[in-house]
């Protein structure tokens, strides 16, 4: 049996571990990049390795335990975890939000499984509270509803109040529906209202209900109305008739209210919204007829071959392909679907008498400073004009604050957020809080589900006094043949990420989704590429005896990738605090200027954990070594396992 011991080495397990330094937490979980970098802190590696390994039901486990809304974010997530995959520095990033789509449509809401066999594996974030509070959820959103998901779970009494006929936010009034099918956003919602939670919708607070009267009825409230207003470019035309905001466009659309627009458009911006907008005006049959079907093609066989006929768009971006912040996917498909980009031109002025005719650029010398920060700068007098009938602006969104009324007494920023506390997501009003882009401004859906749970446990705390144990991890040290990461039999880059699998352009319907998902065989293959980043070398540190390494420099040649280095000390200098690393028992590395000895260096961006270092080295003071949450015990050994 390896052997297994606390973090934080108050407990051992095993003798092995009498004598040596704790490694510290943060240490460790800084070499796990992708679950460090999910704002739910899910456990990614965990369950694209037990996909792996063919156990497709506990990999659901890791993947829906933090996540109320797991299937949603196997569809549309900006995944952070990918941006941060390690195995991304050495060719590309795991698929994990095309793992985490393959496991929710075999458990997940979207599959034949019931609601209580969901509520079995739902991560309980604390016990059913002995006295439930009255709780009101001013918007339906993702930071909204994971907080009433979680405050239901906790045994509260919660209403959820939108002025909005449906529940969803903008993940159902501003995401299209080849993206987000609306059937599985509404079995995410049906879950919620099976725990209990109460939805009013079509209720304006600040006109039907006053929220100082939603105030006085109820404990506390959880503000999450998010960011529904378009912001608007102060340019020259801007008013004329043709020119619409991403917001307006994308919520008319997506609630079958007519809307006329041309037949030439132009999208202005580089983002997700951009092309969610772009991608939805070339699917858009509405006009401003009520009589007419709405962001629905006729079904002839001609359009249904030569796919979107009905619109020319084109989108105008101030960043080159390379700067654009949209997700590389969304370019590919847009440019598929004949949106034709124009980069580094900006929006000048707006052309036309009354109606637009015209949208005239100038072009952009750069859209960053020297720091990085955006501040564009144009070339003059380079005007262009693309003829055009509508200009759809996606530059962003700002909140409306309008429903608080003037006595609420809660600290507004001058950007028109609320003020919060960073960790319990309080205002400066006692009992109300807030998250998601109403306190931080537009942000991915993700991080809005992380405020929302996060607000959940502060308003539990606010009303019970309750608060969480600090959650407990344990480190596991294999024996040294006993480690069998398939990576050291070598060929790892023989294995390619694999593509997400689109539907053919010729096949495209406005309400059909486009992407796809993954087979068995291509999320199995995808797993194996995961490179176990909870696992780490751990070069011997004891307290009692000091380090026995020989310096023969073993694990330096026998690296594949070499990340390890073995330096005379002579030869290390630190310029700068940033530079003076911590050792992995979270002490200050001291840096010697002296003329003997040597250091191990090792570069764990690269590493890919083969463990061949620890096989190598004659003296024994290298290890392999795993470390995880307690409670994740079970499953993270079945994720080890090489079939």
């Amino acid at each position: 049996m390896p052997a297994v011991t606390s973090v934080d080495n108050q407990r051992s397990d095993n003798s092995w571990w009498t004598g040596r330094n704790a490694q510290s937490l943060g240490y460790l979980e800084s070499n796990f990049p992708c679950r460090a970098a999910c704002p739910v802190n899910t456990n990614a590696g965990g369950y694209v390795s037990l996909i792996a390994q063919g156990r497709i039901r506990e990999a659901y486990l890791l993947a829906r335990a933090p996540n109320p809304f797991a299937s949603v974010c196997g569809r549309i997530c900006a995944h952070p975890c990918e941006a941060a995959c390690r195995r991304g520095q050495l060719d590309q990033p795991i698929a994990i939000r095309a793992m985490k789509r393959f496991v929710n449509e075999r458990y997940g809401v979207e599959s034949a499984a019931s609601f209580e066999e969901i509520l079995r594996v739902v991560e309980r974030p604390r016990p059913p509270a002995q006295k439930a509070g009255r709780i009101a959820v001013i918007g339906s959103g993702p930071a909204g509803l994971a907080c009433a998901h979680d405050l239901a779970l906790m045994g509260h009494s919660v209403t959820v109040f939108d002025a909005a006929p449906v529940a969803g936010g903008m993940m159902r009034l501003g995401i299209p529906e080849y993206r987000l099918p609306r059937e599985l956003l509404n079995r995410e919602i049906d879950f919620i209202r099976y725990l209990g939670v109460e939805f009013r919708m079509g209720v304006d607070i600040g006109r039907r209900v006053s929220f100082a009267d939603l105030r006085a009825d109820h404990d506390a409230i959880f503000l999450a109305t998010g960011c529904r207003k378009g912001k608007m470019l102060r340019l020259p035309g801007a008013d004329k008739e043709g020119v619409l905001t991403a917001v307006d466009f994308l919520v008319n659309v997506n609630l079958g209210i007519p809307l006329p627009v041309g037949r030439e458009v132009v999208v202005v911006g580089g983002g997700n919204v951009a092309f969610d907008v772009a991608r939805s005006a070339r699917r858009f049959g509405g006009t401003s007829l009520p009589d007419e079907e709405h962001h629905n093609l006729a079904a002839d066989a001609a359009i249904a071959a030569s796919r979107l006929l009905r619109r020319k768009v084109t989108l105008v971006s101030l960043e080159s392909r390379e700067e654009m912040p949209a997700d590389s996917e969304e370019i590919e498909e847009g440019s598929h679907e004949g949106i034709r980009i124009i980069h580094r031109r900006g929006p000048h002025r707006i052309v036309g008498n009354g109606s637009v005719t015209a949208l005239e650029t100038i072009d952009v010398a750069r859209v960053f400073d020297d720091t990085g920060r955006f501040a564009p700068e144009f070339i003059p007098d380079t005007f262009k004009q693309i003829p055009c009938d509508t200009v759809i602006l996606a530059i962003g969104q700002v909140a409306d604050l309008s429903f608080l009324g003037a006595e609420h007494g809660i600290e507004i920023t001058p950007q028109q957020t609320v003020v919060v506390d960073a960790k319990t997501l309080a205002t400066s009003a006692p009992g109300i809080y807030a998250g998601g882009d109403i306190a931080f401004g537009p942000r991915i859906v993700i991080a809005a589900v992380a405020d929302g749970r996060r607000a959940a446990r502060s308003i539990d705390t606010y009303l019970t006094g309750r608060t969480d144990p600090a959650d407990e991890h344990i480190i596991r040290v294999f024996p040294t043949f006993g480690y069998n990461h398939p990576f050291a039999r070598g060929d790892y880059e023989t294995i390619p990420r694999r593509r997400v699998p689109v539907l053919p352009i010729e096949r495209r319907q406005p309400r059909e989704e486009v992407e796809l998902c993954l087979t068995e065989e291509e999320a199995r293959a995808e797993g194996s590429r995961c490179l176990h980043c909870w696992v780490n070398t751990i070069f011997d540190s004891s307290r009692i005896q000091g380090s026995e390494c020989i310096q023969c420099g073993g694990c330096a040649d026998v690296c594949p990738e070499e990340c390890i280095d073995l330096v005379a000390l002579s030869r290390i200098a630190s310029t700068t605090v940033e530079a003076t690393a911590l050792l992995p028992n979270g002490e200050q590395a001291e840096v010697f200027q002296g003329a003997n000895g040597a250091a191990l260096i090792k570069d764990e961006t690269r590493c890919i954990r083969c463990g061949l270092c620890a096989r190598r080295c004659p003296s024994g003071v290298i290890t392999m070594q795993a470390f995880y949450r307690r409670s994740e015990a079970s499953l993270m050994y079945l994720a080890e396992q090489v079939l």
